[in-house]
């Protein structure tokens, strides 16, 4: 209820390991965009299914019993829409969420399906009686009803493994 300024913006995101859980995931844009970089995409490196790099599975990888579990997950349930929700900011990003520009710590970066992850996001904003208010707080030093308490994810900040 504080906000991730007033609570601390870490709370509950390690684990007991000391793993954080928001940027535990596979960094797999940087393949998809080595790939498109290197024309082969979409028929030698497809764009709609991206493999877990092999040495993100081995047993002695860096990765939260939490992670491997959604992986096993997602790989017996294919999906092709998924969301995460946490605590702390009145604020839908949506993909991608790293930025393309390595150096970069702010850029958007769009996915070819914008459109759709905007209008969800848009949806979703418009509906939380919290984000629509005309009398929420800020978001740290960002205000973001001025975008519709919506930002693609790289641009507000950079997360690979997310």
């Amino acid at each position: 209820r504080q906000g991730s300024e007033l609570a601390g913006w870490a709370m509950g995101r390690w684990t007991y390991e000391g793993i954080d859980l928001n940027h535990n995931f596979a960094d797999l844009n940087t393949a998809l965009w080595d790939a498109e970089d290197n024309d082969l995409v979409p028929h030698q490196f497809p764009n709609h299914y991206i493999p877990i790099p092999e040495y993100y599975t081995f047993a002695n990888a860096t990765v939260a019993p939490e992670t491997r579990a959604v992986i096993a997950w997602m790989q017996r349930y294919p999906f092709v829409l998924g969301a995460n929700l946490h605590g702390g900011e009145l604020v839908v990003t949506y993909p991608f969420d790293m930025t393309r520009t390595y150096w970069k710590a702010r850029e958007a970066t769009p996915t070819p399906d914008d459109g759709v992850f905007r209008w969800l996001a848009t949806v979703y904003a418009t509906a939380n009686l919290a984000m629509a208010s005309g009398h929420r707080r800020r978001c740290h030093h960002d205000d973001f009803a001025r975008l519709g308490n919506i930002i693609n994810g790289a641009d507000w900040h950079t997360v690979a493994g997310s």
